[in-house]
């Protein structure tokens, strides 16, 4: 859901422009299943990638930085792997992976 919400703010604070906003869930292979949230907003400066997923750090005028941080500790937690990459053109792609509970058993 925060996923959500970020690419939802990112859209709205779009100038011009496209805004949208697609989910795509899917299952490639036998390993998990994938999760992807992707933005048409502004997107961000690729040096700064990795640190988004930092406690306290943000992007957001009145944002704490904690949504990301918790979101990556919940889904690292459970066997899986978050990560972020700009789009060809506009906008973000934050991807989550997790393992199958068929998995999580072997």
């Amino acid at each position: 859901m925060n996923l959500i919400m970020n690419g939802s703010e990112a859209i709205l604070s779009a100038a011009d422009g496209t805004r949208e906003l697609v989910v795509i869930s899917q299952k490639p292979g036998t390993d998990g299943v994938l999760v992807a949230v992707r933005d048409s907003g502004a997107g961000m400066d690729p040096q700064n990638i990795d640190r988004m997923f930092d406690a306290f750090y943000t992007t957001k005028p009145t944002g704490m930085g904690m949504g990301l941080s918790i979101s990556r500790s919940i889904i690292e937690a459970h066997g899986g792997r978050i990560w972020a990459a700009p789009n060809d053109g506009r906008g973000l792609t934050v991807q989550f992976t997790l393992p199958t509970e068929t998995e999580k058993l072997r």
